[in-house]
């Protein structure tokens, strides 16, 4: 009898769940080739120094390398699709202290020239953080990445 089971590190995250909408003067579209590139998060996170991605389309992996040249996130996308304009990706490696992570972003086209962007995060975090503390890290991370998309667009 073979005692091996199927097993995985990764899990859906529960514990903490953070959103940022923004509202952009600009056509859907435009917006999602920043924020639908998977491999292009660098042009408005600034904390990133560089991507470097494995791979094209769903399953490719991302490591994010830190401007602090400490931090490095890893992660893989789990769903890409140009007609809806909406995205998921999963956490795989992480050197800040995020146990589980999922993530989406989407955009709504909201007339002809405006449209939303949306970003949720959901995921749980290893004793490093406390979890209000933990909260308010991934929604400033967003909302500061988020706000960036904002003004790229004006």
């Amino acid at each position: 009898m073979n005692a091996f089971q199927p097993d995985t590190l990764i899990k859906n995250p529960h514990i903490c769940q953070v959103e940022t909408s923004v509202e952009v003067a600009r056509d859907a579209a435009s917006v999602w080739e920043v924020v639908g590139n998977f491999g292009g998060f660098d042009q408005f996170i600034p904390a990133l120094e560089r991507i470097e991605m494995t791979g094209n389309g769903v399953r490719s992996l991302r490591k994010k390398f830190f401007r602090d040249g400490q931090n490095l996130v890893v992660e893989q996308l789990n769903s890409h699709d140009d007609q809806a304009m909406h995205m998921t990706w999963t956490l795989i490696y992480n050197t800040l202290g995020i146990d589980n992570l999922w993530a989406a972003m989407r955009v709504e086209p909201l007339s002809d020239n405006r449209c939303r962007a949306t970003w949720t995060i959901i995921a749980d975090h290893t004793d490093a953080h406390t979890p209000s503390g933990f909260r308010d890290f991934l929604q400033g991370f967003a909302d500061e990445a988020m706000a960036n998309v904002q003004v790229m667009f004006k």
